[in-house]
């Protein structure tokens, strides 16, 4: 398997129920990374020639309303169903142990799972990996939030949130019915993840309706890619 450091530096996709809009981030921060496309059935970077022809022929993904019904194993080797967290908002994180831009964000997902400790909503990171390289890595890292594993199947999930051609990392957030409210394509930051999460609470609260949460996310994202395009 090819598992080179690959990287896109560029404009992140943001993707609200198959809404796209470029975004560009505050000054002095680093350019967010596109993603890193992964071959379908292959758990592991492709070459450069192989990324873009994928980044190019890769269509726009139908997301679900609702979050799909899965189980996959922890780190411990346990099946673990999304049941576990019924009734909770959820930020569902898809990464790899070989993706750049993926390993930048687990200090932000961290530090949003101790910020949410107790409270309605459940950090959880999805490897797209081999379990023996992701268990080593969460060690080492010291990941604390759960984390689930898992080749093909994580694949196959991936397709479930309409990601046929992936590209990590990509980060998931439902409400606490279950819906999924938003998709985010790329290296997720402090800002994106803290107005995503401030319309969830909202929605969660039924202060909005949802197609007013979507809206106002697909809006917002969009006001603070040209607020600082400059």
């Amino acid at each position: 398997m090819k598992t080179p450091g690959l990287r896109f530096l560029g404009i992140a996709l943001v993707v609200i129920l198959g809404i796209w809009a470029g975004l560009k981030f505050h000054a002095g921060q680093r350019a967010p990374d596109a993603g890193v496309p992964v071959p379908a059935g292959v758990a592991g970077a492709p070459d450069p020639k192989e990324a873009a022809e994928l980044a190019a022929a890769a269509p726009r993904p139908v997301i679900p309303a609702k979050l799909p019904d899965f189980s996959l194993k922890d780190l411990s080797g346990k099946p673990v169903s999304v049941e576990s967290w019924s009734g909770r908002s959820l930020v569902i994180n898809f990464w790899a142990t070989w993706c750049a831009p993926c390993r930048r964000e687990i200090p932000l997902l961290k530090t949003l799972a101790a910020n949410w400790e107790g409270r309605d909503l459940a950090i959880v990171g999805i490897a797209v990996d081999y379990p023996d390289k992701v268990r080593a890595f969460a060690q080492q890292f010291k990941i604390d939030y759960p984390v689930l594993t898992g080749e093909q199947d994580a694949l196959d999930l991936a397709a479930k949130f309409g990601m046929t051609s992936p590209a990590l990392p990509f980060t998931v957030f439902t409400d606490r019915r279950g819906e999924v409210v938003a998709l985010f394509v790329g290296e997720l930051h402090r800002p994106q993840a803290d107005f995503i999460l401030s319309e969830v609470q909202s929605l969660n609260d039924e202060r909005i309706g949802l197609p007013q949460a979507r809206r106002a996310i697909a809006e917002g994202l969009e006001a603070m890619a040209n607020k600082h395009s400059g």
